[in-house]
């Protein structure tokens, strides 16, 4: 695919990196934020975008799913990218001159270990690919960045150290958005299907909207909750499903959902991505 694929953050960024590896043939565009970055693609300036959903140690990222069902954008594939987290300085610095670490909390929350064995004073920044801009600026051999190896070619950083996350697991969840939704055939094998729902407000109706998914063998992924318009009564809740909407299971499990539901509406049916193979 070619055209320009947008994200939230700044060049180097790791949504940048995602972008990067999933379509290598695409240009990216950085936005200030996730609103901009769906913009870009509503409004032309970009075919698709790569919206962070959830990271294996720092869980969700709530902003996308209060945005996602009113976006306008549909859920196209997903990506997942390992988190590897480096730790960056200018020409002249050694990991016996630095003082500091900069980056953003969550990547200072990944990196306790090294920050205590190096006895490094964590610095939170916004982001880690600007941390690592505002670094090359700095120009001083006590402060270094905690970020990707992209931002480091990007900026003119020398990498002081590879790897320094505490969790070899680390790893983000995307999910492509684009304008239209693709439409695979219901017999394709390795599908998922994105969908957003509402129970009623009657007891039990969770129980009993998701028991369909049990009785008819769909496999469930994904399912988060959260409050719609700040009423603590309207609860939305996001899902990701194995399958296609028109398989058997599946059909049949949605329309047992849409009886206790008062909104059922599909986002996206996409392939998984072949991670997923590789972690079963």
């Amino acid at each position: 695919m070619t055209g320009k694929i947008a994200f939230q953050g700044v060049p180097g960024a790791y949504s940048d990196l995602a972008c990067r590896a999933a379509y290598p043939g695409m240009e990216t565009l950085p936005r200030e934020s996730f609103e901009s970055a769906i913009a870009a693609v509503k409004e032309g300036q970009a075919a698709l975008a790569m919206l962070p959903c959830e990271n294996s140690l720092a869980g969700r990222v709530p902003d996308i799913h209060h945005m996602l069902p009113g976006s306008g954008l549909f859920v196209i594939g997903e990506h997942f990218q390992r988190v590897e987290h480096c730790l960056l300085g200018i020409e002249g610095a050694t990991l016996s001159s630095i003082k500091r670490a900069h980056s953003h909390p969550v990547a200072l929350g990944q990196v306790r270990r090294i920050l205590r064995q190096m006895g490094l004073t964590p610095v939170v920044q916004a982001d880690t690919a600007g941390s690592a801009e505002m670094i090359a600026q700095m120009g001083s051999i006590e402060d270094a960045a905690i970020a990707s190896s992209l931002a480091a070619e990007i900026y003119g950083l020398k990498i002081l150290k590879e790897n320094v996350e505490d969790a070899a697991h680390n790893t983000t969840r995307f999910y492509v958005m684009a304008p239209k939704p693709i439409a695979p055939a219901p017999a394709t094998p390795g599908l998922m299907t994105t969908f957003v729902f509402r129970v009623r407000n009657v007891p039990a109706a969770l129980y009993k909207a998701l028991g369909g998914f049990a009785t008819n063998g769909v496999n469930m992924t994904k399912l988060e909750s959260y409050m719609i318009n700040g009423e603590f009564a309207a609860t939305q809740f996001m899902c990701d499903v194995d399958g296609h909407p028109e398989q058997p299971g599946l059909r049949l499990a949605l329309e047992e959902l849409r009886f206790f539901s008062s909104e059922v509406r599909v986002l996206g049916v996409y392939p998984a991505a072949a991670f997923r193979a590789r972690k079963d």
